[in-house]
This record gives C-alpha cells, structure tokens and sequence, in this order.
C-alpha cells in the first residue's frame, strides 16, 4: 500500500479539543490517561520497567496482578475514560495484542468518545487493517535498535515479524535508546535510515534509558555518553525529518525534571495497572524513577513546551502551572481520588488530580 493511498493518518488534536483539555485541568482533572490492559506478553526483555519489581511499590508485581478479560476489561477500560474524562488514552502492557478481541471493541468506543488513543506494542502478532481507519488512533511499534540488538532483545518479535505484521499499516516506531547503541558513532543513523525509508512508518519517537534510582544496569548510558548523544540530537530532524525532534527536545533531554512534581507529564497523567484499581505511580515507570536521567519522550516532549513563550515574558510553563493550582483546588473542594504524587521527598496521596509544577 502506497503512502498516498493508507487510510489512517489520525488526525491532530484541534484547537477546541486543546481548550477542553485546559477546562479539564482547571477543573482538577488530568488529561493523560495510561492503562496497562493485561499483565501477558510472551517477550522478556532486558530492562523492561513494566516487570521491574518496584514497579508497583514494592508490593505485588505486574504478573502476579489479577488482569481482566472480555465484556469485564471491556467495560473497564470504558468506565475508567468516563472517569477520568481524558483527552488522551495510552493503551500498554504488557502486550496489548494479547487482548486482541477486546481491543476490537474498545478502540472505536474510544473514537466515538472524542478520545485520542495510543497503542504501544511489539507488533509481535499482526492487528487488523480496519484499525488504521478508526479515527484519532495511533500504533506505536517499540523497536530496540538494529536487528543484532532488537532481535535478541524482544525475540520472539523480532524485524523479520515486525514488517510482515506492519505491512500495508501505519505506524510510529519508538526506540530506546541504550548504552550499546552509543558505543558505535554509526548506529543511530542506520537505524533512523532504515526505518524512515519504510513506507509504513509515520514518525520516530526517541527516548533514552530511565534507569530506578540506584540502578546499575548495562542498559544505562554514562553521563558522558548522555551528553555526547545530546549533542548530536539537534541534527537528527534535518537529516530525517520523520524523527521527532528539534531544539526544544533536544534541550528537555539536557535538563530533565528533577522529580515528578516539575515533571509535565507525571502531573498531568492517570496511570493504571493490569486491574484496573492498582495506580502505577509517580509516572508510567512507576517505582522510584531517576528523575535526573529521565528520557522518557512523552516526558521530555511535554517538558520541551514550557519554555515556549506566549505573551512577553509568559510561557507555557506558567499557563500550566498556574492552572494545576486551580484544579488542585478544585480537587480539595469536592475531596475526589487522586492519584498518590510526591511531596517533599515522599510517596503520599494528595486530595488534588493533578500536582504543583514549575514554570
């Protein structure tokens, strides 16, 4: 299938549904909703934050949670949109292909709602050309670098799979960046050259390793080797312009938030686990997340606007902010669930959907 001719280019969040989204966090709602629809994936990859044992708290794990199926995970899913009321679902796992037929049902529900919704997956099995038609949908494929480390890592998905399950689909790919990808000046370049001549792809998101705080782990880049990779990001978008990346990024990736609270994304998200009760917290990492190597995209991404300026000396960073502090008050007047966030140095539950964050 042509590029031309795929239908499912979801389109972009219109201005309107950009206002009430900002209604919603005056009102103490968050407008990022992530739910971890099953504890199965058939892959075991090295480093995956879903299956780390502190991802949870430190009590049970994600495969020992009890997870849901048919009409319930269904119905689930759904009650917790209308809960919630968000602007954007993340649909993860585990392996959201492992609830296939539920995800024929619960993807056009969430179109009809008005909601934008993100599947991430290993494409390890192939899923139906009649969601690429299902508006404000998007997939997100995580590919782990070049087929010598990919293939290894998330067999039984490896490249071979992949482009026969992605075929005449549309797609975002994802990498992580890890420490053996930086050790070759050459790697990233193949990989973005590889898979930014695929006709299937869309964009390439980009994030680096997050590492738990006191982790050491080969995953993990060096400090040095953070700054160099840094240094060469800026250039990436002009040599592959589907690479979604620019100074802004570029610069969030050098001064990440120094904990949850100035953290965009960690305020402004829901987090859910595999029953659908269990809160993953203080982000989609869970645990206790080395806030000052975060590459999370999604959290460099929202971080990377609020240095953007509006009017004068106002930026977007103030907007935010000021507008958490409406809806935390908000929260505390009707006394709603929130999500546990930090607070000076400690996980707690807080009477606000959404946290204090900087400009």
């Amino acid at each position: 299938m042509s590029r031309s001719s795929a239908n499912c280019k979801s389109p972009g969040i219109k201005p309107l549904e950009l206002i009430f989204a900002w209604m919603g966090i005056l009102r103490g709602r968050a407008p990022l909703l992530s739910i971890e629809i099953t504890r199965e994936c058939p892959l075991h990859c090295p480093g995956c934050y879903a299956y780390n044992d502190d991802h949870l708290g430190g009590g049970a794990t994600l495969r020992q949670l009890s997870d849901l199926r048919g009409d319930a995970l269904v119905q689930g899913v759904i009650g917790l949109v209308q809960k919630h009321r968000p602007v954007h679902v993340s649909l993860v796992g585990g392996e959201p292909l492992m609830r296939k037929p539920e995800l024929d049902r619960i993807l056009p529900a969430l179109s009809e709602m008005g909601i934008f919704t993100l599947l991430v997956t290993s494409a390890v099995a192939p899923f139906p050309m009649e969601w690429m038609k299902i508006p404000r949908l998007k997939v997100t494929v995580s590919v782990d670098g070049l087929p010598e480390h990919h293939d290894v890592r998330r067999a039984p998905a490896t490249y071979e799979r992949i482009l026969r399950n992605i075929e005449g689909r549309r797609v975002n790919i994802h990498l992580t960046i890890t420490r053996p990808m930086v050790q070759n000046p050459d790697y990233l370049e193949e990989y973005f050259r590889f898979w930014t001549s695929r006709p299937e792809v869309d964009r390439i998101w980009v994030s680096t390793y997050t590492p738990q705080i006191g982790e050491q782990s080969p995953e993990m880049l060096t400090a040095t080797e953070r700054r160099d990779l840094i240094e060469t990001m800026a250039g990436w978008r002009q040599r592959f312009p589907q690479v979604l990346m620019n100074e802004h990024i570029s610069r969030a990736f050098e001064a990440p938030p120094q904990n949850p609270s100035e953290c965009v994304f960690a305020t402004m998200s829901v987090n859910y686990s595999a029953d659908l009760q269990t809160r993953v917290e203080p982000c989609i990492f869970g645990g206790n997340p080395d806030c000052a190597q975060c590459g999370c995209a999604s959290s460099v991404g929202l971080q990377s606007l609020r240095t953007i300026k509006l009017l004068g000396p106002l930026k977007i960073g103030h907007m935010v902010g000021g507008s958490i502090k409406i809806g935390s008050f908000a929260n505390r007047i009707r006394r709603s669930m929130a999500p546990a966030r930090w607070q000076n140095g400690q996980t707690k539950p807080k009477p606000a959907g959404l946290t204090k964050i900087s400009a």
